[in-house]
């Protein structure tokens, strides 16, 4: 089998990358490890940046988005017993984000995909990437018991943080930076209606707390934890008597309570890996770096990873030119790092940390008047929340 762009990994940005390369004429296969229904049922963040929503219109996989999805115009910070809002768009010249799941984004990308008979290979177990430092990559992968190998161009691998693309690079070509956060967010799902029509970012003696929200009508909440708890230590009550610890009475009196459909503790961690390119084998998404969730940066990271990538391949191809694909890790981790500073910036002024003391704890309450209070400290935060441009 052959194909000029070999991509592992069927998750957001693996599908994206496959649909903007379809639609620059550039052949792809991709290949995910779990089952279709496996990649569906991964809940993962909901909050969309102006240019990861421009990239899926470019591919045409917008339109339930915008039929469905939430326009925000700001976030709400809840701190010392009140909220404040910040007007994003406002500070930004009219930019926005919108609130639409990850797991629909992943929906719609395969559904376009099979629309335009591109290939996917579920189920590919002990997939292993070879001669990527040379001009003919190779792919292979067992399949019901058969081992098939694909011969291409390139291998992109957007197979996600514990992935084989990054696994197959010498330890010695790859330089991890690394933070582990001491403390995890316990999330859950429910068919609830939104406590607020925006999403409020909570700093509380007690820990952090987020309310979002997936439509009208189904909301996600978390709670700061420790890494060593469990779900099994929270059942849904014992969960929405520490939410409302943490709220204002406003949003306590607002909140509507019901059984939790998904429930789960993220860990937290900062993870760069540099660079993004070896050879003929780029990283893209999670294979090459993970933010804390507080900044709603994972998803858009990686699509602004595949929007160099794919510009750098359309190059390649069209203008016999490497120009791109050589600045391909340099553009990206330039995002990228700036992205890790917010996010890393975010989760260090709201959550409430082991060595949290009251100088620590004035000095965050201090920094979050500011921020809400200084036209300047606004526009800084809302300019890296709907997202820097590329």
């Amino acid at each position: 089998m052959r194909t000029q762009v070999a991509i592992i990994g069927a998750g957001p940005a693996g599908l994206l990358l496959g649909q903007l390369l379809h639609a620059y004429g550039i052949e792809n296969i991709i290949l995910e490890r779990k089952d279709r229904d496996y990649v569906l049922a991964r809940i993962r963040a909901g909050v969309l940046e102006q240019g990861t929503v421009g990239l899926l219109e470019e591919v045409g996989v917008a339109a339930r988005l915008h039929r469905e999805g939430l326009v925000h115009d700001g976030i709400e910070l809840a701190f010392g017993g009140a909220r404040h809002r910040i007007d994003m768009k406002q500070a930004t010249g009219g930019k926005t984000v919108t609130i639409y799941g990850q797991t629909e984004v992943t929906r719609d990308l395969m559904d376009a995909r099979d629309r335009a008979g591109l290939k996917i290979v579920y189920d590919a177990d002990n997939v292993s990437l070879h001669d990527f430092d040379s001009y003919k990559p190779r792919v292979r992968y067992v399949k019901d018991g058969v081992t098939h190998e694909i011969a291409c161009d390139f291998i992109s691998g957007c197979d996600g943080f514990h992935g084989v693309s990054r696994e197959s690079i010498k330890a010695e070509a790859i330089k991890i930076f690394e933070r582990v956060y001491p403390f995890g967010w316990l999330g859950i799902l429910s068919e609830t209606p939104p406590v607020s029509e925006e999403l409020i970012y909570a700093n509380h003696e007690r820990g952090f707390a987020l309310c979002s929200m997936r439509s009208h009508t189904r909301s996600r909440y978390y709670v700061q934890c420790t890494l060593d708890d469990h779900i099994d230590n929270w059942p849904d009550n014992k969960f929405w008597d520490e939410l409302k610890r943490r709220l204002d009475r406003e949003a306590v009196d607002r909140l509507v309570t019901g059984p939790s459909i998904e429930k789960s503790i993220a860990p937290l961690r900062s993870f760069v890996a540099e660079p993004m390119r070896f050879g003929r084998l780029f990283l893209a998404g999670d294979a090459a770096h993970i933010v804390p969730p507080t900044g709603a940066k994972g998803l858009n990271l990686a699509t602004s990873d595949v929007h160099y990538l794919s510009t750098a391949l359309r190059e390649f191809y069209s203008e016999t030119s490497s120009a791109g694909i050589d600045d391909y890790s340099r553009r990206a981790l330039t995002r990228v790092w700036k992205a890790e500073r917010f996010s890393w910036w975010m989760t260090s002024i709201l959550h409430r940390f082991p060595d949290t003391d009251a100088f620590s704890a004035r000095i965050q309450n201090a920094e979050l008047d500011y921020l809400v209070s200084s036209k300047a400290a606004t526009t800084a935060l809302s300019e890296n929340y709907v997202g820097l441009p590329y």
